[in-house]
């Protein structure tokens, strides 16, 4: 696993997330496309619960404490039950980019991490590498999920214009 690589890229996942929030009102934040979709807020306080709740934590156990048992988490539910769509867009934001400082720092502070450690339980079983690769993967997923929040906005703010001459989406 290319470490230094993938650490870097949490690093941008960072800066990329704060590009993406940047000019969006409380409002904007705060839509959904459709019932079902989630808001740019929401993806931010989700993005800000799983850094302190899931990826950091579950890697700190698979890596010092493979062993012991994981607290359950639900982040599907969170949505609602934690009220996402209720809180503050630059408030979260600045919280989600603290955390994010602190598992850098974490990270960084690791020395020599065996990434073949596992977690096993009735679910199954994950490595340590794996879990730090997931980690990079699902910020992934997050800033590609924002990017189409952002394009929607923009087809929403051009109307009646069409962008389809933009190209293919």
């Amino acid at each position: 696993m290319q470490f230094e690589i993938l650490y870097q890229e949490l690093v941008q996942g960072a800066d990329i997330i704060r590009a993406l929030t940047r000019g969006i009102t409380q409002a904007e934040a705060r839509s959904r496309p459709t019932p079902e979709s989630w808001s740019i807020l929401e993806v931010v306080c989700h993005l800000y619960d799983i850094e302190r709740e899931d990826f950091r934590p579950r890697l700190d156990s698979i890596l010092h404490r493979p062993a012991e048992e994981w607290t359950p988490i639900d982040p599907a539910s969170w949505v609602t039950t934690r009220g996402y769509n209720e809180r503050h867009l630059a408030e979260t934001l600045d919280s989600v980019l603290a955390e994010r400082e602190k598992s850098l720092t974490w990270l960084k502070g690791l020395s020599t991490p065996n990434w073949e450690a596992e977690h096993i339980d009735q679910f199954g079983s994950i490595k340590a590498g794996e879990m730090f690769a997931s980690w990079v993967a699902h910020d992934n997923l997050h800033i590609r999920q924002l990017v189409e929040l952002r394009r929607g906005r923009i087809v929403s703010l051009a109307e009646p214009f069409d962008v389809g001459y933009a190209g293919e989406w």
